[in-house]
């Protein structure tokens, strides 16, 4: 940060010199001419002197109601700008893969970006162990319906036979999905519910799935689950946790990012005590 603010420093010198040189050659063209061009000047030379480029995030889909709000206090708090882009783990880590210029990876699991450190493609440089993706919070599965379906969310919901359409994520793309299927499959349920399964692409459409009417239940995730729209719509029950393999969320720093002093920073922000407890109300469980 300290080289990128020395930067900023040099491009304001730079340009401010720049200003007072076009000045004093254009003052002989007349005072509104002169005003109109030193105007001009002194706009490109605020926006280039303050322009830096954002940190580029490629984010699991069960981030999409909790991340956004953090990225904007990020930016007030530091003046760095954040962008996130919300997909399937699967999805975000093959488009990491083949190019995606990313510079920062949250996934919703520990599996995916580890696929990438194995590459080469990633890393969690700065971590104790820097070939295993950084723990930044875990997930926790529920089961969803809207209230005015009359099927108030329970394991016994998922025995029922008014459960006509059961919502949920692409076990083969989603982390969430795949927690999903290995509750049903611990029930005895996965087979019995696999004709009545509707697959969306990631649990963030899993939810919309769910709350259009498109399903009858959702497993979805507790960040989906929590956000208002959601809760005003319906409720939800927590799936116990010995149903299905711990969801934990890694993230990884993309290898070819020109961004890695900034991705520490957000990072480490993520990471800090008061963003984990603002992760927490927001549906996941702290690293920690």
């Amino acid at each position: 940060m300290k080289r990128i603010a020395r930067f900023d420093r040099f491009s304001t010198v730079c340009a401010f010199g720049i200003v007072q040189a076009a000045s004093r050659s254009i003052r002989s063209v007349g005072p509104p001419a002169w005003a109109t061009a030193l105007a001009f000047l002194l706009a490109w030379a605020g926006s280039s002197a303050a322009a830096q480029p954002s940190i580029r995030i490629a984010a699991a889909a069960d981030l999409e109601p909790v991340l956004p709000p953090i990225l904007d206090q990020f930016k007030r708090e530091t003046g760095i700008q954040a962008e996130a882009t919300f997909k399937s783990s699967a999805v975000l880590a093959t488009q990491i893969q083949n190019g995606a210029p990313f510079d920062v990876f949250f996934s919703a699991d520990m599996a995916f970006p580890k696929r990438l450190i194995d590459a080469g493609l990633a890393d969690a440089a700065g971590s104790p162990d820097s070939s295993t993706p950084i723990l930044y919070a875990r997930g926790t599965l529920v089961l969803w319906t809207r209230k005015d379906s009359h099927l108030p969310p329970s394991l016994d919901l998922l025995k029922s036979q008014e459960l006509k359409r059961l919502a949920i994520a692409n076990p083969d793309r989603a982390p969430y999905g795949r927690a999903a299927v290995a509750a049903l499959t611990k029930l005895n349920l996965y087979g019995d519910l696999k004709a009545k399964i509707v697959t969306a692409g990631n649990i963030a459409q899993a939810a919309q799935y769910a709350d259009s009417g498109n399903a009858d239940a959702g497993l979805i995730s507790l960040t989906s689950a929590v956000t208002p729209r959601m809760t005003a719509s319906g409720t939800y029950f927590v799936v116990p946790r010995d149903l299905y393999p711990a969801i934990e969320q890694g993230v990884v720093i993309v290898s070819k990012t020109s961004q890695r002093a900034a991705v520490h920073k957000l990072l480490d922000y993520i990471l800090s005590a008061p963003v984990q407890a603002q992760l927490e109300k927001s549906g996941l469980m702290p690293a920690k």
